[in-house]
């Protein structure tokens, strides 16, 4: 039986200033929650609706029912169970090997699938821009299906950030240099940019070099590529050439 107070702390979480005010966060579905119990994310509570979890001390965890779990969901469904975890300590970025910057990134679905490509990929520190959305966003949590235990977020001023690294910074842009042709190297930070208006003309001024993924169509219409497949496509690249 879940309390008032619990139903509130955990519905909260839901809000990022809440998440930040607790230090929690929210995780969903047997996947996730597994993935980060195995990693050094510290559990705070879970909440499940059947026998699972075991290994779990059974002060930290509680039986609910289903509509209880429906209730506390960040979820359209509700799944059978749901974990609250500690905000994890920031790690300061290596510069060196692939870092991947990311530019004001609004949409919760193509950050979880770019942390997931990282992971796949190898790469260790991903730097987001004060206004992309928050890592620990309930559906980014789910999106990121584990990765998040694996690749290291840190949120900061781009713009002095990239003042400051000693790697080349690699801007994706439609004019940019075919990235097929081009000679890549094995540390370099790449820039990824909004949604729709792609790296804004701060971060455009301090990237040393401009590289494009080619389109092939007959019409050439296509506008762009969505963030995500784009990461996909120019991590391959750079880790193909390395």
């Amino acid at each position: 039986m879940l309390s008032k107070n619990q139903t509130k702390l955990i519905t909260s979480l839901q809000q990022k200033k809440y998440r930040k005010l607790h230090g929690l966060f929210l995780a969903e579905g047997i996947k996730v929650i597994q993935e980060l119990l195995h990693s050094n994310f510290e559990l705070f509570h879970l909440y499940v609706t059947e026998t699972i979890f075991e290994e779990v001390p059974k002060e930290k965890r509680t039986l609910v029912s289903d509509s209880d779990l429906k209730k506390i969901s960040a979820l359209t469904t509700a799944n059978n169970c749901l974990a609250l975890f500690k905000t994890p300590e920031v790690l300061p970025v290596e510069q060196k090997g692939i870092v991947v910057a990311l530019d004001d990134i609004r949409d919760p679905g193509n950050l979880g699938t770019i942390l997931r490509l990282c992971d796949w990929f190898g790469i260790n520190h991903v730097v987001c821009s004060l206004e992309t959305v928050d890592v620990f966003n309930p559906k980014v949590v789910q999106a990121t299906m584990g990765s998040l235990t694996r690749v290291n977020v840190v949120y900061t001023d781009l713009n002095k950030f990239l003042e400051k690294t000693k790697l080349p910074v690699y801007g994706t842009f439609m004019d940019g240099e075919n990235i097929y042709k081009s000679e890549l190297p094995e540390n370099a930070l790449i820039v990824m940019g909004n949604e729709a208006n792609g790296i804004s003309s701060e971060i455009e001024k301090l990237s040393t070099n401009r590289i494009a993924i080619p389109r092939f169509g007959n019409l050439q219409q296509t506008e762009s590529l969505n963030v995500a497949t784009a990461t996909a496509i120019i991590l391959s690249e750079f880790r193909r050439t390395s």
